[in-house]
């Protein structure tokens, strides 16, 4: 694996547990009982963005590693996913 498809896997899997990781111990306005006006009551009442971004990277590099391990490896292999035979042998 080049550097260059590393980080692009870094940055695929870290934007995937981002996503994931958002609703996680979400505290909403309505939840709180304190809407502020002008807001939807779905609003984050209490978000840290600091501490949501380090967990974020922790448990994204941890996925990396296994993932790139596997690439790197050659445990598996894009010849794997060749159900139709259309890759040659060579």
């Amino acid at each position: 694996m080049a550097i260059t498809s590393g980080i692009v896997l870094y940055a695929v899997v870290w934007f995937m547990v981002l996503f994931v990781t958002l609703p996680v111990r979400l505290r909403t306005q309505g939840d709180e009982g304190k809407i502020v006006p002008g807001t939807q009551a779905g609003a984050p009442a209490n978000f840290n963005v600091k501490r949501t971004m380090i967990i974020v990277t922790a448990i994204a590099f941890v996925v990396w590693a296994i993932i790139a391990g596997v690439i790197i490896s050659g445990a598996i292999t894009v010849r794997d996913f060749d159900w139709l035979g259309r890759m040659s042998d060579s």
